[in-house]
């Protein structure tokens, strides 16, 4: 029985693998700059427990901004996508200035909550 779930796993994993090759190249690079984000926000996390969190707010302000960040290019991952008919009419460049605008919103905020 456990052997087969182990099969069955590897060839999802192949099967998974294989779609994923066929994605284009700048979907590819967003999908690694959420992963840096997430990453990065894991690191605090882990930072925070070990050490501790004594300006609060800005432990706060790292993660958010990591969350964040990750969140909208997210969004951009999904607006630059050919195969979403949803933002077809959406130009690559419109939404990558609405993520640039974001970013900027977003990272006022949390300048403005580090007080």
């Amino acid at each position: 029985m456990a052997r087969s779930t182990s099969k069955d796993a590897q060839d999802l994993f192949r099967a998974l693998w294989s779609a994923y090759a066929a994605t284009p190249t700048n979907l590819k690079i967003i999908d690694l700059y959420v992963i840096f984000a997430v990453f990065t926000a894991l690191i605090q996390v882990v930072y925070m427990a070990l050490v501790g969190s004594f300006p609060f707010n800005s432990f706060l302000s790292g993660v958010l901004s990591c969350v964040g960040t990750a969140v909208l290019a997210v969004c951009l991952r999904i607006q630059v996508n050919k195969e979403n008919k949803e933002f077809k009419d959406l130009a690559p460049e419109r939404a990558f200035a609405d993520f640039v605008l974001c970013n900027l919103v977003l990272h006022l905020v949390i300048m403005n909550f580090l007080g």
